[in-house]
C-alpha cells in the first residue's frame, strides 16, 4: 500500500536534515527499514538531499522524542543542529505550542529555548576529554604519509577529535578528516574530526568532516561545541564563544569550566569539569514535500 508521508527540509548553518512527525508510526520502527529510508531521502542526486533524517516520536519523559540517522542510514544518539533544528519543526507543525521544553535523545533529555531568529539548545556535559596527545596518519605513500598531529578529544553526544591548524581554508580536512576518523585511536566507533584556528578571545573558525556523512559538512553544532569547550580548557578562548562554520554562519557556544587542580595550566581532565553547556544559533525550514512511500 502506498503512503503520502509530509517531510520538511531544514537547515541549521548550513547542516541541513529532512525531518518527519513519526508520532503516530507511519514510519515501521524496524532498523533496516528506518536506515534505507534515511539513505534514499538524505541522496542528493536521487533524494530530497540531506546530511541527515530526524524522526520526531512519542516520549514519557520528554514533550517528544527525536531519532537522528546519518545520510549514510547509521543510527547515532546526538546531533547538535539536529537537535535545534527538530526544536523548530515541533514548533512549526504544531508538535509543541511553547517556546520552552524539553525533548528525549539516546543522549539523555535536551532542553531547548526558541528565539525569534535562532534556537537555544542545552548539551550534556562533555564526556572522556583527552587532551594534547599524538596521532600518526597516512601510512602508505602520499601526501599525508606519516603525518603526526597533535589532537584532543571531547564526547559531545557523539565523538569529536579536535585538531588545531594554522591556516585553516587550506586545510585537506576531507583527507586528514577521513583518515582521523578511521584511526586505531578512536577504534571502534570511529570519530568525527574537526579542524580549529582560534581567531580571538572568544572566537574560533571551525571545519568539520563528519562520520556518517564521511564528509566535510557547512556545520557541525555537536563539533563546535567539542571544538569551543577544548579551546577554553586549553585557555585559548573564553566563552561564551562565536564558532565560524564553513557555511559562513556563526554558532554560539557557551559553558563553564570549573577548576580542580591548582596548576598554572590544565594539562589533565581530572583538573577541571565543564558543565552548562549551550549551543545557539539559526534553524530554518526551507521547503516542505511529500513522499511516497
Amino acid at each position: 500500500m502506498t503512503k503520502n508521508i509530509v517531510f520538511v527540509k531544514m537547515t541549521a548553518a548550513g547542516n541541513d536534515f529532512v525531518m518527519i512527525d513519526n508520532r503516530s508510526g507511519i514510519i515501521p520502527r524496524r532498523d533496516s527499514d528506518v536506515s534505507a529510508l534515511a539513505r534514499r531521502l538524505c541522496d542528493r542526486k536521487f533524494g530530497v538531499g540531506a546530511d541527515g533524517m530526524i524522526l520526531i516520536e512519542l516520549s514519557r519523559r520528554a514533550d517528544f522524542k527525536m531519532r537522528y540517522l546519518n545520510s549514510d542510514g547509521s543510527e547515532v544518539s546526538m546531533c547538535g543542529n539536529g537537535a535545534r533544528s527538530v526544536a523548530r519543526f515541533a514548533r512549526y507543525t504544531g508538535v509543541i505550542k511553547k517556546s520552552k521544553g524539553t525533548f528525549e535523545t539516546p543522549a539523555g533529555i535536551i532542553r531547548f529555548e526558541l528565539k525569534k531568529s535562532s534556537v537555544k539548545i542545552e548539551l550534556p556535559s562533555p564526556r572522556g576529554i583527552k587532551l594534547d596527545f599524538p596521532i600518526t596518519i597516512g601510512n602508505k605513500k602520499g601526501a599525508a604519509a606519516g603525518s603526526r598531529l597533535r589532537a584532543h578529544f571531547a564526547d559531545t553526544g557523539v565523538p569529536h577529535a579536535v585538531i588545531f591548524v594554522g591556516n585553516i581554508g587550506k586545510t585537506p580536512v576531507v583527507r586528514l578528516g577521513r583518515a582521523i576518523r578511521n584511526h586505531i585511536a578512536f577504534a571502534l566507533a570511529g570519530t568525527n574530526a574537526d579542524f580549529v584556528k582560534v581567531t580571538g578571545p572568544s572566537s574560533i573558525s571551525v571545519r568539520t568532516y563528519e562520520r556518517g556523512v564521511e564528509n566535510e559538512t557547512l556545520a557541525c553544532g555537536t563539533g563546535v561545541a567539542a571544538s569551543a569547550i577544548i579551546s577554553g580548557v586549553l585557555g585559548k578562548v573564553r566563552p561564551p564563544v562565536k564558532c565560524l562554520t564553513r557555511g559562513g554562519k556563526i554558532l554560539t557556544v557557551d559553558y563553564k569550566i570549573s577548576r580542580v587542580g591548582s596548576g598554572a595550566s590544565i594539562r589533565a581532565s581530572s583538573e577541571f569539569a565543564v558543565t552548562n553547556v549551550s549551543l545557539e544559533g539559526p534553524a530554518e525550514v526551507v521547503f516542505i514535500g511529500k513522499l511516497r512511500l
